[in-house]
Formats: structure tokens, sequence, C-alpha cells
């Protein structure tokens, strides 16, 4: 991209995995949804009639997208409601039955919060090892597996490297260990960048957040399979078939609804131009000293399209995460230090550790995360940012 094109950009907002900008679409539906079809969906009169006829029509696109029925899904306020509906809904409602939990050692802290939380109901929580590219190690997980385990979570996508699971082969692995174990996926990163079918990779249980796919904040759901008992964790009027009371965000799941059929209009060329987008950024950020990727292999395409099309991790040699992050926010690059939703609890990050990065730059990565809206040239301005502040903060360091 020539010199004169990379002048003209003046900011690249490169964190989509903490938020992507609502589409115009989305934002027209929930203004509308706001202003004109406000009726509460409860209301035995023809507004709410109309609501809930809303709500009916999002319900069917989103289960269309999983291949479900649309009563396998209930609306949430985002992915840390799903997870934590999922999670302690689900073992608190098979308690009778066991009292162990899995997940891997390097999830999302909406899922490992809420395990460790069950300790407090007489749980136990283990949490399984993964490799330099964030791949569960399924032997050690399988071998966790007792007859008390209820409940296993994985990530299908790792929020803070990219690293993507063989859902349905960890599936497999443990129910064949044992069989009426509930299997509960995040997708919180993957749904919107792969078409996911929990009924072919043995799903029971899969959370979404509205605002990883350019819908709304506030918004997200939980598809539980047919049969699987989940205890409510909100209680009130009943709504959702008892599932999760309370009066329904309208706005919010319409604007969800139409940011999935959006997502999922001509999906393999957005998948396309994000593996692009990040190809073009890997061959490049070599041009920037000391900079390594984490949990991509060998950086060759056929590497690169085994991890997930948004993310990439990167570590810089002698400079703290939080001191690049600002000089580039100064520059009008927008990053991440690991998982935004970890920002009001900073510390050392265990995805990191978990895949064994070196000490040294534990506290010295940043994630660089594109949408459909990313453009090459905003990843240029980027790399050309970064080539000029990371020599600069790096001998500020080493004095």
């Amino acid at each position: 991209m020539s010199e004169e094109i990379i002048n003209a950009i003046t900011e690249a907002y490169l964190d989509n995995a903490a938020t992507t900008r609502t589409s115009e679409a989305v934002a027209k539906a929930v203004e509308e949804m706001m202003l004109e079809d406000y009726g509460n969906p409860s209301s035995k009169h023809y507004k709410g009639f109309e609501a809930q006829q809303k709500i009916k029509e999002a319900t069917e696109i989103i289960a269309a997208s999983l291949k479900v029925q649309p009563k396998e899904i209930v609306f949430t306020s985002g992915g840390t409601e799903s997870n934590n509906m999922a999670l302690i809904g689900a073992a608190l409602a098979h308690r009778r039955t066991g009292d162990h939990v899995i997940a891997s050692g390097f999830e999302h802290p909406s899922v490992y919060n809420p395990l460790l939380s069950l300790e407090d109901f007489g749980f136990k929580a283990d949490f399984a090892p993964v490799d330099a590219l964030g791949h569960i190690k399924l032997d050690e997980l399988e071998n966790m597996i007792t007859d008390k385990t209820v409940l296993v979570s994985v990530m299908y996508v790792n929020n803070e490297v990219g690293a993507v699971q063989d859902i349905a082969e960890i599936s497999r692995r443990i129910k064949a260990k044992k069989k009426d174990i509930i299997f509960h996926v995040d997708a919180i990163q993957a749904y919107g960048k792969y078409r996911i079918n929990p009924k072919k990779e043995g799903i029971d249980m899969l959370s979404v957040s509205g605002h990883k796919i350019h819908g709304p904040k506030g918004s997200g759901f939980l598809y539980i399979a047919d049969g699987v008992r989940v205890r409510p964790l909100i209680f009130g009027g009943g709504q959702q078939k008892d599932r999760r009371s309370g009066t329904e965000n309208v706005p919010a799941i319409v604007g969800l609804g139409e940011a999935v059929k959006e997502i999922y209009d001509d999906h393999q060329t957005k998948v396309a131009h994000l593996y692009e987008l990040k190809e073009h950024f890997i061959s490049r950020i070599g041009e920037v000293p000391g900079a390594h990727v984490n949990a991509v292999g060998s950086f060759s395409p056929e590497d690169i399209v085994k991890t997930a099309p948004h993310i990439v991790s990167v570590s810089f040699d002698g400079i703290k995460a939080e001191v690049l992050l600002h000089a580039l926010e100064e520059k009008h690059v927008y990053v991440s230090s690991g998982s935004a939703c970890s920002s009001n609890h900073p510390g050392i990050s265990g995805t990191l550790k978990a895949i064994g990065v070196d000490r040294n730059l534990l506290d010295s990565t940043l994630r660089f995360s594109f949408s459909v809206n990313t453009t090459a040239g905003e990843i240029d301005y980027a790399i050309e940012r970064l080539k000029e502040l990371v020599p600069k903060y790096n001998r500020f360091q080493r004095r």
C-alpha cells in the first residue's frame, strides 16, 4: 500500500475482540423498537403482541444460524450472563448426580470464576492444561473425568490468542468416557466467525454475545439443547418459559437478530477478508523489532487458518504492554492488553502463562483484533506507528 494512502488514515481500531461497532442496520432496528414497537411482550394487547412477534422473528433467525430449534434459545444480557447461567444453572440442576466440573486451563473469567464459585456449593473444579498453541491436551482432559463429573466447559476460540479447539473431537472423547456429561461451549469469540452446528458437534449448551458481531451491548443468548436441565438464576414473572424471568430487552433482542442475519450473509467472503487481514498483519509485524506472535505455529497460511481469523497476540521485548498500549492510543491506534473483561483486575494473563509464553514477555503482550470493517490500510497505519514507537520505548525501558 502506498505511503500516500497510509498517510491519509488517521486511526486504526484494532480492538474488535473487545467490542465491535454496531452496524447501521442494527442501530436502526434498535431505534425502531424503542420509539415505535415499544410494547411489553407480556402485555395482552396489540402492542404487546407486536413486540412478541419481533422476538419470535429474532429467535428464528438465531436458531436457523445454528440449525437448532427456536425453543432452545434463551436471551440474556450478554456472554457473561450466558456463561453463568449455563455453568451454575446446569451444575446445580444436576448436583444429585455429581459434584465435579472441568474447564480448560485458560478460560475467560466469566467461565473460570463461576466454576470456582461452585466450590461454595460443594463442587470441585479442575482445569485441563493446554499446549503452546493453546490446544487442550485431550488425554489429560479425558483422564480428569470421573463418575462424579457432571459438566465440561471449553472455549471454542480463546479470546486472547485466537486458539481454536476441535470441539467435535472434545465432545466425542468426553462423552465416550461418560455419556451423560453436559458439554458447554463458550462461543463468544467464535460465533459469527464459524458456522457452528451444536447438534453435529455434540454441544449441549453454547454462549454468545451480541456486541462481538456488531450487535448491541447488553444482548446475548444461551443455546440449551432440548432435554438439558438448567436451574434458573433469575426468578420472577416466568418469562422465557421460566428459564429467565424479567421483561425481555426487546430492542437488544431485535438488534441481535439483525446482527446475526448480517454476519452470516455472504459469510465465506467475510471470513476470507478477516484471514487476509490476519496474514497481512503477521507478514508485516516482523518489521517491528522484538515482536513475537503467539500461538500461530510457523506463520504459514496453513497454520494461520488453523487459528481464529480475527485475533493476533503479539509480545514485544522490553516494553510493558500498558506503556505501549497508551503510546499507541496517542497515535489513535486502539488495541487491548489481554481480555477487556479483565481490565478491572489487572495482572499477568493466565492464558499467556498457560501456553508457556516466556515470563519476560508476560506483561509485554498486546492483542490486535479485526472485524469485517477493518481495512488493510488500518493495519499498515498501526504497523508504521509500532515501528516508530517500539524502538523508542524499548531504549527507554532498558536505561
